[in-house]
C-alpha cells in the first residue's frame, strides 16, 4: 500500500505500508546496524517512530530471549527494506508478522538517508505514516502540524510496572529499582553482579525507596521529558543522601534534576550502538549504547557535583557523581542491549559503592 511520511514542518518523504495502516510518533534515527527487536520493544521509544538508518530489517526474524520490554513500545518502524523471509536457523517468525500482531505500523521503501539527514539538520520531530486510506494529502499535513511535540510529554505511568515486584532473592545487597520504563536487559545486568531487587512502579513515594531494607537505589531509564516529571523528581530528591544511588539515561536525567541542575531537549538526539563517550575519571574513551533526546544542562549543576563523562560528538553530559555523597550516574546504556560492551563495568562499580558505605 503507498504511503506518505508526514512531518510535523510539512516535509513529505514516499514510501509504502506493507502491514496496511499507519500511525504516528516523533521521528527519530538511530545508527545501529542491528538490534531492530531490542530496540523496537525498548520503553525508552515510547511515543516515537524510528528510523533505521541500516538499510535492511528484519534479517535475522524475531527472538524471544531478545525482548527489552514486555511488547513493542515504539509506535512506529521506519526503513529502507524488511525482510519478510528471515535466515536465521533459531528465530521464531518474521518482524513484520510479529509488528503486525502488535498494531505497529511500518514504512517501507523509504528514503532513510534523506530522512536522516532532515531530522539531523531540522531536528526530531512528530510525524504520521499516512497511507492512501487515510485520506487527502493535505489533510494528512494538517493533521500533522497539529501532533504534540515531545517537549511536556510524561510517559512514564505508560510503560512502568503497575505493581511492586521482586527479581533475585537471595543477592548481596537488596536494591530498590524506580521504574520509570526500565529494559529487561538492564535488570539481568543488576541481577547479575548479585543483587536483590525490588522493583517499584514510577510514582513511588520516596518513603518506599528508601526504606531501612535497601542498601541502595537504583535510577531506570525510561521515555519522554524528564522535566515533566515533577513528582519523580521530588521523591528522588527526597532520596539523596539516604543510601547509595545509580541513576542511568532518564535515572540520570533526574538525578541531575534533584540535584537543581536543569535538563533541556537536544535537536536530535543520540540513538545508536556506536556513540564515543570520555571517560573524564580514567581518560578512556568508551563506545556505547545509546538512546535518549534530553540531556542535562552541565552549567546548571551545583559546586558538588562532578561531571565525569562527556560525549564526544557534541560535549554533552554523559556521567555525573557527588563529591560527597555515594551517588553517580550514566546517560548512556551501560547494559548495551544491543551494542558494545565497553560501560559494563558500572553495574560492578554500584556493588562496590554500596560495600564501601556500608562497611565504612
Amino acid at each position: 500500500m503507498r504511503a506518505h511520511l508526514i512531518l510535523k514542518d510539512g516535509t513529505i518523504f514516499r514510501g509504502r505500508a506493507p502491514l496496511g495502516f499507519g500511525g504516528g510518533g516523533e521521528a527519530v534515527f538511530t545508527t545501529a546496524m542491528a538490534g531492530y527487536q531490542e530496540i523496537l520493544t525498548d520503553p525508552s521509544f515510547a511515543g516515537q517512530m524510528v528510523c533505521m538508518t541500516f538499510p535492511e530489517q528484519g534479517i535475522y526474524g524475531i527472538h524471544a530471549d531478545l525482548n527489552e520490554g514486555t511488547r513493542p513500545w515504539a509506535t512506529g518502524l521506519l526503513c529502507r527494506r524488511l525482510t519478510f523471509s528471515p535466515d536465521h536457523a533459531r528465530c521464531e517468525g518474521d518482524l513484520a508478522g510479529w509488528l503486525k500482531r502488535h498494531h505497529i505500523p511500518v514504512m517501507t521503501d523509504l528514503d532513510t538517508r534523506a530522512l536522516t539527514q532532515h531530522l539531523r539538520d531540522q531536528g526530531s520531530q512528530p510525524s504520521l505514516i499516512w497511507t492512501e486510506l487515510d485520506g487527502s494529502l493535505d489533510a494528512g499535513v494538517a493533521k500533522a502540524k497539529a501532533l504534540p511535540d515531545m517537549t511536556g510529554q510524561a510517559l512514564c505511568a505508560e510503560v512502568s510496572c503497575q505493581d511492586r515486584y521482586e527479581l533475585n532473592p537471595g543477592g548481596a545487597f537488596r536494591v530498590a529499582v524506580l521504574d520509570g520504563g526500565i529494559k529487561l536487559s538492564i535488570l539481568d545486568q543488576l541481577a547479575a553482579v548479585g543483587l536483590h531487587l525490588e522493583v517499584f512502579p514510577w510514582d513511588a513515594p520516596a518513603s518506599e525507596l528508601s526504606d531501612r531494607r535497601f542498601q541502595g537505589l537504583f535510577l531506570s531509564n525510561g521515555p519522554g521529558d524528564p522535566a515533566a516529571l515533577p513528582g519523580m523528581q521530588k521523591e528522588v530528591e527526597a532520596c539523596i543522601g539516604q543510601l547509595p544511588i545509580f541513576g542511568i539515561c532518564l535515572g540520570h536525567q533526574l538525578l541531575g534534576q534533584a540535584f537543581g541542575g536543569r535538563t533541556f531537549k537536544l535537536k536530535f538526539g543520540h540513538r545508536g550502538a556506536n556513540q564515543p563517550v570520555h571517560d573524564l575519571m580514567t581518560g578512556r574513551i568508551e563506545i556505547t549504547a545509546q538512546n535518549h533526546g534530553f540531556a542535562v544542562d552541565e552549567a546548571s549543576l551545583p559546586r558538588e557535583i562532578e561531571v565525569t563523562h562527556k560525549h564526544l560528538s557534541d560535549g554533552t553530559v554523559e556521567g555525573l557523581r557527588h563529591t560527597q555523597l555515594p551517588i553517580f550516574s550514566l546517560q548512556h546504556h551501560p547494559e548495551a542491549s544491543p551494542g558494545p560492551h565497553d560501560a559494563h563495568p558500572a553495574f560492578r562499580r554500584f556493588v562496590e559503592l554500596m560495600q564501601e558505605f556500608h562497611h565504612a
